[in-house]
């Protein structure tokens, strides 16, 4: 005969209470009460670890996983997307420096009205600058992956058809709204990813690639081919229709809802429900890192576009020579972003930028002082190569800084402060070029350099978190 005795376990109340405080959002019941009798023996031994937040709920961004550039799989997609903008982006604005001669010529028109074609994209960075974080939280990335390459298809289409000078000038600032869209978008997303600075490095480093090849390309075309200038355009509207392809492919599933859901948890620890645009511009990171780009454009445009006519007319340089000394600059600022973009992660950016902005005070007065053709190229090809990961560096200082739901609009508006000394600047130097001569480069870019080391020494130290 057989005896059968029946054990009654009842669980703790503090077991159920452990379990019920792990529970997720959208977890089963069930599940907990199946597994419970599993882990029920083991539940006891384990101690209780205070995490600081005992209200229910998992710290803030515990949730949240560091993206990297391949991970989600699709960020290559969008990465290799990001990129080919950036490259069109730059084959832009180095074609204007390039093409100038041929367009002066073309329009029968002075330095200073031909230095317009320089400003009018300061318009449409600055209607992006406003614009940028509220396309975010409407559309979401999608709405930046159809609206920019649109522009540039519209920009490009234009200048092919070889339109009166007006219309050319307008279309830059059409331009310049799409870059304004990309440079916020791209720059912001990629800040807060896994190694970003290494990878800001490369996406930068994209544009400089693309503003080494347009000029040779266009040059070559134009001097070589003996086909007008607007024929450059051809080219540039078969790029960025395979940008539009491209973008809208890999971010279409990036929309206003999945942006404003990834932003939702910390507008609601911040009290906010808005695209951010006035918290960002309350900030005083927000505002030197809008100087820091307005005078570094300014370098950047200015170095860029002017340093072949420089060369052919103070240093007296033959076409061909002048034109590979302004690819010597491109390659240099490509090759720094790919390069020093390892350093910069390694040591870090004050620290980096800091010496960066030293050797680049001293090539430019070698550049300068010294008055022979073989010194200035070389010393504009290092100062390409130092300028470079510097406009990356301050992207990755403002997004350390800042809190990541305002990094859209504050960095938004500090590119279009970029774009707008991009514009400034290199109109400011054609305009006084054509009274006192092109050696006014010399002093003004000087001038500048010693400005982003002035506001580059003023950003506030990064406070190390736990």
């Amino acid at each position: 005969m057989s005896t059968t005795t029946t054990v009654q376990v009842e669980t703790p109340p503090a077991v159920e209470s452990i379990e019920l405080r792990h529970l997720g959002p959208g977890a089963s019941t069930s599940r907990r009460i199946s597994t419970e009798s599993k882990e029920a023996s083991h539940v006891e031994a384990a101690p209780h670890v205070s995490d600081g937040h005992d209200g229910g709920e998992p710290p803030p961004g515990a949730l949240a996983e560091t993206e990297r550039w391949n991970r989600p799989v699709k960020n290559i997609g969008r990465l290799a997307f990001a990129f080919v903008s950036f490259a069109i982006a730059g084959m832009n604005d180095a074609a204007v420096g390039a093409l100038i001669p041929y367009l002066e010529e073309y329009y029968n028109l002075s330095y200073t009205v031909i230095s317009l074609i320089f400003l009018t994209p300061f318009v449409g960075y600055s209607i992006a600058a406003f614009t940028n974080a509220r396309i975010h939280v409407l559309l979401g990335q999608r709405g930046v992956a159809i609206m920019a390459p649109i522009c540039h298809l519209i920009t490009f289409a234009v200048l092919a058809s070889h339109p009166p000078y007006p219309a050319l000038v307008v279309c830059n600032a059409i331009s310049g709204f799409g870059n304004g869209l990309t440079d916020a978008c791209f720059c912001a997303w990629v800040g807060n990813m896994d190694k970003a600075n290494t990878i800001q490095g490369f996406l930068h480093s994209c544009y400089s690639l693309g503003a080494l090849f347009s000029p040779l390309i266009a040059t070559s075309m134009v001097v070589k081919g003996g086909l007008p200038w607007y024929t450059f355009y051809y080219l540039m509207i078969g790029m960025s229709g395979l940008e539009f392809a491209g973008l809208v492919m890999v971010f279409w599933d990036k929309t206003g809802a999945v942006y404003r859901e990834e932003h939702a948890r910390e507008n609601a620890d911040a009290g906010t429900a808005g695209a951010g645009t006035r918290e960002a511009m309350k900030s005083k990171v927000t505002w030197l890192c809008a100087l820091f780009f307005f005078a570094y454009m300014g370098v950047e445009v200015g170095l860029g576009g002017w340093v072949v006519t420089f060369m052919l007319r103070v240093r007296h340089a033959s076409a061909y020579a002048s034109g590979i000394s302004g690819s010597g600059f491109w390659a240099g600022m490509a090759l720094g972003r790919a390069v020093l973009g390892f350093v910069t992660e390694r040591f870090g950016e004050r620290l980096c930028l800091s010496i960066y902005l030293g050797i680049c005070l001293g090539l430019q007065l070698l550049f300068w002082l010294v008055p022979q053709f073989v010194v200035s190229a070389v010393a504009v090809a290092f100062l390409g190569f130092f300028l470079g990961p510097m406009f990356p560096g301050a992207v990755m200082v403002t997004a350390k800084l800042l809190p990541k739901r305002i990094h859209v609009s504050a960095i938004g508006f500090a590119m279009a402060m970029g774009g707008t000394g991009g514009t400034v600047f290199p109109f400011i130097i054609g305009a006084i070029a054509s009274h006192k001569g092109v050696s006014v480069l010399q002093p003004i870019i000087l001038a500048l350099i010693a400005v982003i080391a002035a506001v580059w020494l003023s950003f506030p130290r990064i406070q190390k978190r736990d």
